[in-house]
């Protein structure tokens, strides 16, 4: 019983976020979408729609877009099927279990826009940084709850 509730409760936060992200992308391409950026905090905060075909900073602009296409497909795919893996097994305990949920979460957000329209929906703009949205909230969260968890463990013990 302990077993499934360790899944269960996961894969439940898991579906939820990725709702979340899902709701916020639709929202920002009906009410944004060829709108000029709205300004919520002058001049830190804005939300301004932009169609992402690359990955965080733009890393991979120099691969031609009729390669990078399908190398996003398929390295997300593998991605996803080891994140889920690390999950699923239960190998990783505490804030690193919930942040490998987050980034998995993040992920699959992220994956499911690429594959339903060729391009990722970005919404969220501060100041000198790149437009970013939900589910690249929750990779970030994520990312650092797991980098957290394996500092706590390695750190040494004073006698």
């Amino acid at each position: 019983m302990r077993r499934t509730y360790d899944s269960l409760l996961p894969m439940t936060l898991l579906f939820g976020l990725v709702g979340c992200d899902h709701v916020t992308k639709a929202l920002a391409k009906s009410e944004l979408q060829a709108q000029p950026p709205q300004q919520l905090i002058e001049p830190i905060l804005k939300l301004r729609y932009v169609e992402n075909t690359d990955v965080a900073f733009n890393l991979l602009r120099w691969v031609p877009a009729h390669v990078r296409a399908p190398l996003l497909v398929v390295v997300g795919a593998l991605a996803i099927f080891a994140l889920g893996a690390l999950l699923v097994r239960g190998r990783v305990a505490g804030w690193g279990r919930l942040g490998l949920a987050l980034v998995l979460a993040g992920a699959l957000g992220n994956y499911a826009d690429r594959l339903a329209r060729g391009y990722v929906v970005d919404f969220i703009h501060v100041v000198h940084w790149p437009v970013f949205n939900v589910a690249d909230i929750l990779v970030t969260v994520g990312g650092a709850l797991v980098l957290l968890q394996g500092l706590r463990r390695r750190q040494p013990t004073l006698a």
